[in-house]
């Protein structure tokens, strides 16, 4: 897949592509069946390029910082994953309040058809651009007859959650996250919640206790919910070489505040990797892939019994990451 960070580099070559625009972070399950859908819609035009349009950052960040809410997939994670999907070349717009604040035609006629003049554009149905969002999925297909492009509208994917069908979204991801539900966000991604960031230097408490952990600045990715987890770890020199990695080592993760030690500390996002000698990682990058919840932090009363809860959470991870 080819990168492409600024409008100037786009090739006439891509003209008449199918084309899909979104902030798609997460790459969840509705994101790849668009992808998947536009990747038909390529093969049936001749086999035209699959170009996927995205943001960086979040248009959020520029309109309405202050609601800026953090992602489920930083621009690396989801380039890699966008090329895993099938896109052939990746537009990034870095944003800028002027291009945001384009009308819907505007943002069709001065960006779309002059850079790239696709045959097909493929949206999800509730696809929404231009300023404040005024442009709908119905306004799109109306300025595609007048600029000459089909529009394939993409039905939401739905999972099944305690019983309950749920429209797969990045806001349902996120709510499923900060309740701890790491499964039902694995649903909805078709994977594990990844969770990434360079090791950074702990406390040390862990080794003290025989069960060493690798700390990690997670930066602007959404968190879990404070708590322990069984999952699986993937170690790399580079964020690139991480971001396509499946490694796959056992792991618990530790999200809390270390209640045992100090009573008002910052949050420490910790792996411990089971049944294997890591070494130094210090200066590497570490993804935490989440597999299921353990327990909620809690206080021990001594050292020693934080130590034998930790064991019991190996066991109790051991056996969940068997099957």
């Amino acid at each position: 897949m080819q990168i492409i960070d600024k409008l100037e580099k786009i090739d006439k070559s891509l003209r008449g592509c199918c084309l899909s625009i979104g902030n798609f972070d997460g790459v969840h399950l509705g994101h790849q069946e668009i992808i998947r859908t536009a990747r038909r819609t390529a093969a049936a035009l001749g086999n035209c390029p699959v170009v996927a349009v995205t943001f960086d950052p979040h248009p959020a960040a520029i309109l309405y910082p202050e609601q800026m809410p953090r992602v489920l997939t930083p621009l690396s994670l989801r380039t890699a994953l966008l090329e895993a999907a099938g896109v052939d070349y990746l537009v990034v717009l870095k944003d800028s309040y002027q291009m945001l604040t384009l009308s819907p035609q505007d943002f069709v006629e001065k960006f779309l058809t002059k850079s790239l003049s696709p045959r097909a554009v493929v949206e999800g149905e509730d696809f929404h651009f231009g300023y404040g969002r005024s442009g709908d999925i119905k306004v799109l297909a109306q300025l595609g007859k007048t600029y000459n492009f089909d529009v394939i509208i993409v039905g939401p994917q739905q999972v099944l959650l305690d019983g309950v069908s749920e429209r797969v979204s990045s806001t349902l991801i996120r709510h499923l996250l900060h309740k701890g539900s790491i499964a039902g966000a694995a649903k909805a991604l078709g994977r594990p919640y990844r969770l990434m960031g360079k090791i950074v230097k702990g406390r040390g408490k862990g080794a003290e206790l025989g069960f060493p952990t690798a700390n990690i600045d997670s930066h602007d990715q959404i968190l879990p919910a404070e708590g322990v987890y069984a999952g699986f770890i993937s170690v790399a020199d580079t964020l690139g070489e991480l971001c396509v990695s499946n490694q796959k080592l056992p792991g618990v993760f530790s999200l809390g505040r270390a209640k045992t030690f100090i009573s008002d500390h910052h949050l420490l996002i910790e792996a411990h990797i089971l049944d294997s000698k890591a070494g130094d990682l210090y200066g590497k990058y570490l993804a935490m892939d989440f597999i299921d919840f353990i327990r909620s932090q809690q206080r021990f009363k001594t050292p020693e019994k934080l130590k034998e809860q930790i064991a019991k959470d190996c066991k109790t991870a051991k056996n969940i990451l068997k099957n």
